[in-house]
């Protein structure tokens, strides 16, 4: 196991749909958590990604579940998946991660490949 430095970057990541009522709904609440966390955090991204507009770079994972977070610390996976779409919900992992750096990578390399692309292709 890697050690991850305590300044690693953390990744925020939604992934979501255009067509997607949800996601629409939950875009200003995104922002919202955002300007929340960087006011403690401000070495996190933030990026919202249309699974649909950049499908090449989520390929070869499927996001079924919206709204879909994807979480990163440095170049590992800390959280792939469904999360409610409430503000205090995104905040509240974003600052966990950013207090606990050792916190377990998942142990999923097409996580890890899909940060480097994602890092890759949305440079800070």
């Amino acid at each position: 196991m890697t050690i991850t430095p305590a300044n690693a970057p953390i990744l925020v990541v939604c992934l979501c749909a255009q067509w997607c009522g949800v996601c629409r709904d939950y875009r200003s609440r995104f922002e919202q958590a955002r300007a929340q966390v960087h006011s403690s955090c401000p070495q996190a991204q933030f990026l919202w990604i249309d699974i649909e507009d950049e499908a090449d770079l989520l390929h070869p994972l499927d996001v079924e579940d919206f709204p879909t977070l994807l979480l990163a610390r440095g170049s590992e996976a800390r959280f792939f998946g469904p999360l409610t779409p409430q503000v205090e919900t995104l905040v509240r992992m974003v600052q966990t991660q950013a207090i606990n750096p050792q916190a377990a990578p998942l142990p999923a390399p097409e996580l890890t490949a899909l940060v480097a692309r994602v890092r890759s292709a949305h440079p800070e």
